[in-house]
């Protein structure tokens, strides 16, 4: 099993925080979100990590230098312009075990994800990229087909839509009730940050002109020649530690599922 952590965003969202380090480096439950991330993936029996980095890149290059988590970690280095997720997993994709898929993971994600199994199924499946979604409440949705084939992107609360498919272009989509996310024959899901690309996605990825792009651009600009796929985890927990008034949700979280760490540990 091979990763790859998202790691070199600016975090503006949790400043005055990441004003003086990483977002990546925050600490909840006792230790950085970077740990927690590298430790539940080492748990699911991955063997080789790529961690990108960029805001305060030496930061993260020293802790990760500084602590042993018995696995392989290798970091891509975007200290010099910030690639986005499409241009980062595009930049690593010559630190990658080429004949094996990737998964990618937000830092600032935690959850109570099998990431095990859901490598394994992404590994057995015929889907180009797997996607993790889930039925959050949110503004911002991913649209799939019957098939949980990805079709569209949708935000609810602008009525914005993004689609290769114009059928899918005209429609209009709002704010789910709870329970009801089927609407003009489309699947709704919000997407948890979590993905498996395989070796030939990663190959599509690489051979992307531009440098700099988000990832589910990619995605949604290419859905309709290659497969696409959401997995729907009905029973998610996760917390998106992406502001301040998320972190003691986050805290809670890692002490409810017994992650927290004493600082002899860490």
């Amino acid at each position: 099993m091979q990763t790859m952590i998202f790691a070199a965003g600016l975090g503006t969202r949790l400043k005055p925080l990441t004003e003086t380090m990483p977002k990546a480096l925050v600490r909840v439950g006792g230790m950085p979100l970077l740990a927690y991330v590298i430790r539940k993936l080492t748990k699911a029996g991955c063997s080789r990590m790529v961690v990108n980095v960029h805001h305060f890149a030496d930061q993260i290059t020293d802790y990760l230098e500084t602590h042993d988590f018995g696995v392989k970690i290798l970091v891509s280095d975007e200290t010099e312009r910030l690639l986005d997720t499409g241009g980062g997993i595009k930049r690593a994709a010559l630190l990658f075990d080429r004949y094996q898929p990737v998964l990618v993971h937000n830092v600032d994600i935690l959850s109570n994800v099998d990431l095990a199994g859901f490598y394994r199924h992404a590994s057995m499946s015929e889907a180009d990229v797997l996607l993790l979604v889930s039925h959050r409440i949110t503004q911002r949705y991913l649209i799939f087909d019957k098939r949980m084939r990805l079709a569209g992107w949708t935000n609810v609360a602008t009525g914005e839509v993004k689609s290769p498919h114009q059928a899918i272009r005209r429609l209009h989509f709002v704010s789910p009730e709870v329970g009801t996310y089927c609407q003009n024959n489309c699947f709704l899901c919000a997407f948890s940050g979590i993905h498996v690309l395989s070796p030939s996605a990663v190959q599509a990825v690489e051979a992307e002109q531009d440098d700099v792009f988000p990832i589910m651009d990619f995605y949604l600009s290419h859905c309709g020649r290659m497969e696409i796929h959401g997995e729907l985890k009905t029973d998610l927990q996760l917390v998106d530690v992406g502001k301040l008034n998320t972190l003691q949700a986050a805290e809670d979280f890692i002490v409810n599922s017994g992650h927290q760490v004493s600082r002899a540990e860490d």
